[in-house]
């Protein structure tokens, strides 16, 4: 990378600290006035950095709207495919990925368990929402006032015994999920199924997708189940930090 490109890219990280005047980019790059000027017109030609009144310099609008941009093209299921697969390898048990759309909870990627007994939910179908590990995992993200009236106009269909019986045990349910940052499904839409699921994070910390582990009880218990969490809590930590690039592409699936 040459010095003039690197030295311009230097500048943006700067600058999202704060709004900075040309002294102060020019003592952080190293560089005389002259030089920090003309690396700052070129970003503000370019929409990258804006001049206020004041003779500052902030980000520009449109360095947000080629990050929100960006963010649209990323297919998160092209992200979390390695990971969820190196998840399943290491347990052995059903991996899905689901993101909120439309209204509704769906599974975007699964990767299927080792063991012969094997679940019947695929990929584009949507998931019981008051019920389901996944579903909660992207609900308890919604703001307070969605949340609460998403939870006061949903049906409470009796699956099992231990369905959410109502929108006041749901956002309930809800508030304990984003305290502690997973959920679980043991047995509320199947009886021989539980599951446990995590958040997916965005470059702003909302949840833009969850991952979860499922097992019947023939194959791991609940309490066993529950004992993989921390190794599906990190899995979910490894997609969100690639999906908003915090880290190089490389990654530990461990």
């Amino acid at each position: 990378m040459s010095q003039t490109v690197d030295r311009a890219l230097s500048i943006l990280p700067l600058l999202a600290e704060g709004p900075a005047n040309l002294e102060q980019v020019a003592t952080r790059l190293d560089v005389h006035k002259s030089t920090a000027l003309r690396l700052l017109r070129t970003l503000r030609e370019h929409g990258m950095v804006y001049r206020q009144r004041d003779q500052r310099y902030r980000l520009g609008a449109r360095l947000f709207a080629l990050a929100q941009q960006a963010m649209e093209t990323i297919d998160i299921r092209e992200i979390a495919h390695p990971h969820l697969a190196a998840l399943g390898e290491r347990c052995g048990h059903t991996v899905h990925l689901a993101v909120r759309e439309d209204g509704e909870v769906i599974y975007v990627d699964k990767v299927e368990s080792r063991y012969p007994v094997r679940m019947y939910s695929r990929i584009g179908k949507p998931v019981a929402l008051t019920v389901a590990a996944c579903a909660k995992v992207l609900l308890a993200d919604l703001p307070d006032a969605e949340r609460r009236a998403l939870a006061e106009r949903l049906d409470y269909p009796s699956y099992t015994a231990r369905s959410t019986p109502n929108a006041a045990a749901f956002l309930a349910e809800l508030a304990t999920v984003r305290e502690q940052g997973w959920a679980s499904d043991l047995g509320g839409h199947e009886e021989s199924i539980n599951c446990v699921g995590a958040p997916i994070r965005g470059t702003d910390g909302r949840v833009v997708a969850a991952v979860s582990l499922s097992a019947p009880n023939v194959v791991v218990p609940a309490e066993e189940l529950l004992r993989l969490r921390p190794l599906l809590l990190r899995t979910a930590e490894a997609v969100s930090r690639e999906y908003s690039g915090r880290t190089p592409v490389k990654e530990d699936h461990a």
